[in-house]
């Protein structure tokens, strides 16, 4: 176990070090002069080059990339070049918008999804389960913002129920903070269950037909007690590479959704820190939805260990 653990951080780490090479060849080797754009055509040489030397424009790219590197070990992501403020610090008040945000739409979607997809297993070819599977293909097909407008329209338009925009801080009013994140997590939520319940329904048919399910039953369990039992935990596996999966398509999600609603959110700052050609905090926030994402799919690792023993075990098992 312990040299599966030690591998998939090795992986991690490595997978890290790409991202930013990747992250740092596209934005800091871009053809243009960052400064020029910041400062407009009538800038004057002083001013373009004093701005390129708080931009570290001015040192070699391989100088450059290392010194990323080792400010982002000491959490120090560089100076915003238009707001002249920390980008860690400006990251640090975002997050406080996109994790709850993106934690209750995950959380919102598993609640939803695995339970449907169990009952469509279950209900196979009755009219319950064609309903299931209708309504989750409709929700794969319907795009969050467009439904985040649909709902804006339907609870804070036409009822009045929740706010239709914006966000008021968790230290001012807890409650009116939560209220402004129930429609975005509803709008991104609903293709992430939709894609659960279907996954689920999948794998928990093929495994209700291995040999094992007939064991248990000829053991005198029911369907539902073997079901429950040896079969959801053997579908587990596909459903947890969805669910690694899905927090990456959430964190893009939230880029569009968070612009939808208003909120003050990463994904809201990445754009517009990119109308405004804000390369550095471009580059500081990115690699922060990268570690999530990343950090996402290691955890997805080593739950594939807790469920599959033989995962954990080496190749020679």
């Amino acid at each position: 176990m312990i040299i599966f653990v030690l591998r998939r951080f090795a992986g991690f780490a490595a997978t890290l070090l790409v991202a930013a090479l990747v992250i740092f060849v596209l934005l800091d080797l871009l053809p243009g002069d960052p400064a020029q754009f910041i400062l407009g055509l009538n800038a004057t040489p002083e001013s373009l080059a004093r701005l390129r030397l708080q931009m570290g424009l001015d040192a070699p790219a391989t100088e450059r990339f290392v010194s990323w590197i080792w400010g982002m070990l000491r959490g120090d992501f560089g100076m915003s070049s238009t707001q002249s403020v920390p980008v860690a610090q400006l990251i640090w008040d975002r997050l406080g918008v996109t994790v709850p945000l993106s934690l209750f739409a995950m959380a919102l979607s598993m609640a939803v999804g695995l339970p449907l997809g169990i009952v469509a297993a279950r209900r196979r070819g009755k009219p319950l389960d064609t309903i299931i599977m209708v309504l989750a293909q409709t929700g794969v097909a319907v795009p969050s913002f467009w439904f985040g407008m649909l709902l804006t329209l339907l609870f804070a338009v036409t009822l009045r129920w929740l706010p239709p925009g914006g966000f008021i801080p968790w230290n001012e009013d807890p409650g009116a903070a939560l209220r402004s994140l129930i429609l975005p997590t509803l709008a991104l939520a609903l293709p992430q269950a939709s894609i659960l319940a279907r996954v689920m329904r999948t794998a928990l048919v093929d495994v209700t037909g291995q040999d094992f399910i007939r064991t248990a039953r000829a053991k005198g369990l029911t369907m539902g007690e073997a079901v429950w039992r040896h079969g959801v935990r053997n579908a587990l596996l596909p459903v947890l590479t969805i669910l690694g999966l899905q927090f990456a398509f959430l964190i893009a999600g939230t880029i569009i959704v968070e612009n939808v609603f208003y909120l003050p959110g990463l994904g809201r700052l990445i754009f517009t820190a990119i109308q405004q050609r804000d390369l550095i905090l471009v580059r500081g926030a990115t690699i922060i939805l990268i570690i999530a994402v990343t950090l996402t799919m290691l955890l997805t690792d080593l739950a594939y260990g807790l469920v599959d023993p033989r995962l954990r075990e080496g190749p020679s098992a």
